[in-house]
């Protein structure tokens, strides 16, 4: 299972109006770091699949979203639990960090 591209338009249905824990990636094609954390969320995908809604917003043709959630350098990962940011997670990091930081999202507080 890989993650669903959404756009700026898509962002809200997709990620704000979901029930499910989701992680939007902030990337751009041009991302070396954004190239080399995809194959491992395509994994986290399908590992979550049902749990955890993984998404992708390419920050070079969405940008209003990105400005919105003041995403200044990627890949950039944001967790959304009942359409609120729990968690921010910038920079690649190996498999295993990534899906330490996604549990803690579970568990963390909604601002």
């Amino acid at each position: 299972m890989k993650p669903i591209h959404i756009t700026d338009d898509t962002f809200k249905k997709e990620v704000v109006e979901s029930n499910t824990l989701t992680l939007v990636d902030f990337w751009a094609e041009w991302c070396g770091p954004c190239r080399l954390i995809a194959p491992i969320l395509d994994e986290l995908s399908a590992e979550y699949k049902g749990e955890v809604k993984f998404t992708k917003l390419d920050v070079d043709e969405n940008p209003s979203t990105a400005m919105a959630f003041s995403v200044r350098s990627i890949p950039t990962l944001i967790v959304f639990r009942n359409g609120k940011p729990v968690n921010r997670i910038i920079g690649y990091m190996p498999k295993d960090e990534l899906k330490r930081r996604i549990e803690d999202s579970r568990h963390m507080v909604v601002a």
